[in-house]
């Protein structure tokens, strides 16, 4: 009625109040809604009237969590033909309506009110929505830390699974960014964090904590609710990638330092809603101490002959002058650090077993090119072969050379070309320009090969061009047109 007498027409005015045009015609008419009386009686026969009260209210007595489709196959065992799908409906609410005035006491969750810079928790969680690098399925986990005051949070890109060296990194990260560290850390039972076999912190684990003053906690076994702070998080940040994502427009990132920074722009308005109470938290947080902790694991491993090292079941080259090498190892969750005793050696992408396989190869040709060149024969029967080429254009371009070269001499102009791109600044344009070549039947010599790419370098202005050795060139040059080059034993050059 208020808003036909503001004005509104009779269709404004039912659409405003909810209710339909003829509705408020007659309330306009006789001045008050039609309203329907209460009723005490059933309008249809009870289905369960035969049962309820002498056999389910019984069985429900006994053992109170009996459900409705429990109890309708009892109904269907005992009385054939006389009940089915159509009650379940009927049976469920009853079961429901009984629960609630019958039924035991149900557990009662007590809110905590969470002290000022006490409680950090933290989680990882599966991102909702598919990431691509340069178009290739990134694997990858998000692991979020939160502060149970203010509601503060980080969220860190890691790849592999729920490890120490994840969990770390992570933590560490959000610690610095928070600027001080609570004093107590929570987690769920992360294997990373807790052995729970012998139900004790693992040490790494334990030192990490007590580096940062924190004291390790974490939530009764299955359940999640103690963990809730982070838990619930987990959606919000998931629905707001998604969200973000589809207004970005596509999910593809050049390199997976782009990506962690759309994360934190996200991660970043979240966090706008706890302005006010995470600068009053973070005027309590512990100091930090003057320098990080250790987010890796250290490994010991020699270096075999083959100039490869075996990871968590991931076979790496490095380079050949490591052979025989014992390094240090430090697992990170994204690298791997090689130490010669205590000096720095080289530094590689970690590198996972993709879902369904037991191992992976993580294999760079620069790290052998210079020994493969003395005995290119040794390329065609390699175990490491196929990953030895760096992209599908190297691929094609063996595949090619197999076929319209002598099998020894396609092992050696592909080696050669392999050598090339070694030197050659722009190993891709290399690939590619010689791969056109090649379909449009031009097969280029090695000779023609050398004088175009080792020669149409340009040098920046007043800087030295670099003078490349064409000594290894023109031994295999010698070979292919003549001289002898021996056999390898294929199954001698390459461990698994």
């Amino acid at each position: 009625m208020q808003h036909r007498q503001d004005g509104a027409n009779q269709e404004v005015a039912a659409a405003k109040a909810g209710i339909s045009v003829r509705s408020g015609r007659r309330i306009e008419k006789t001045g008050a809604p039609r309203t329907q009386p209460q009723r005490d009686w059933r309008t249809r026969e009870d289905p369960l009237e035969a049962v309820w009260d002498t056999e389910l209210v019984v069985l429900l007595e006994r053992e109170p969590s009996l459900t409705g489709t429990t109890l309708l196959e009892y109904l269907e065992e005992h009385y054939p033909g006389h009940y089915d799908q159509r009650v379940l409906r009927t049976l469920q609410r009853r079961v429901k309506q009984w629960r609630a005035l019958n039924g035991p006491d149900r557990d009662v969750i007590f809110r905590q009110k969470a002290a000022i810079a006490q409680q950090g928790f933290s989680d990882f969680t599966h991102p909702d929505s598919p990431i691509t690098i340069q178009g290739e399925p990134f694997s990858h986990l998000l692991y979020q830390f939160r502060l149970a005051y203010s509601g503060w949070r980080s969220v860190t890109v890691v790849q592999g699974g729920e490890s120490y060296a994840a969990l770390a990194c992570g933590l560490q990260r959000a610690l610095r960014q928070a600027g001080g560290s609570p004093i107590e850390h929570r987690t769920d039972s992360l294997s990373a964090a807790r052995n729970n076999r012998q139900n004790v912190w693992t040490d790494a684990y334990g030192e990490l904590c007590a580096h940062y003053g924190m004291a390790p906690t974490r939530n009764n076994p299955g359940e999640s609710h103690e963990n809730g702070v982070v838990e619930c998080a987990n959606g919000s940040l998931k629905r707001r990638l998604s969200q973000q994502l589809k207004l970005r427009g596509h999910a593809d990132f050049e390199e997976v330092e782009a990506y962690q920074a759309f994360v934190d722009q996200v991660v970043a308005k979240l966090n706008r809603r706890s302005h006010s109470r995470f600068a009053e938290e973070k005027q309590d947080l512990q100091p930090l101490p003057g320098q990080d902790a250790a987010d890796y694991q250290s490994l010991s491993i020699k270096v075999t002959r083959s100039a490869t090292i075996e990871v968590r079941r991931v076979v790496y080259t490095v380079p050949s002058r490591l052979i025989g090498e014992r390094v240090q190892v430090r697992l990170h969750h994204d690298r791997l650090v090689l130490l010669v005793g205590q000096h720095p050696a080289l530094t590689l992408s970690r590198v996972y077993p993709k879902p369904g396989e037991d191992r992976a190869r993580s294999i760079n040709y620069r790290h052998v090119i210079r020994s493969l060149a003395s005995k290119p024969q040794a390329f065609r029967h390699s175990q490491l072969r196929d990953d030895l080429l760096p992209d599908d254009n190297y691929r094609a371009l063996w595949k090619l050379a197999d076929q319209h070269l002598e099998a020894r001499e396609a092992c050696k102009w592909m080696v050669t070309v392999l050598r090339l791109a070694f030197e050659y600044d722009d190993e891709e344009a290399l690939g590619r320009d010689l791969l056109n070549d090649v379909r449009a039947g031009k097969f280029a010599s090695i000779t023609e090969i050398q004088g175009r790419y080792l020669t149409s370098q340009t040098p920046a202005p007043g800087a030295a061009a670099p003078q490349h050795d064409l000594v290894s060139y023109d031994e295999l040059l010698s070979s292919i047109t003549g001289g002898d080059c021996k056999q390898a034993n294929p199954a001698a050059e390459v461990q698994p």
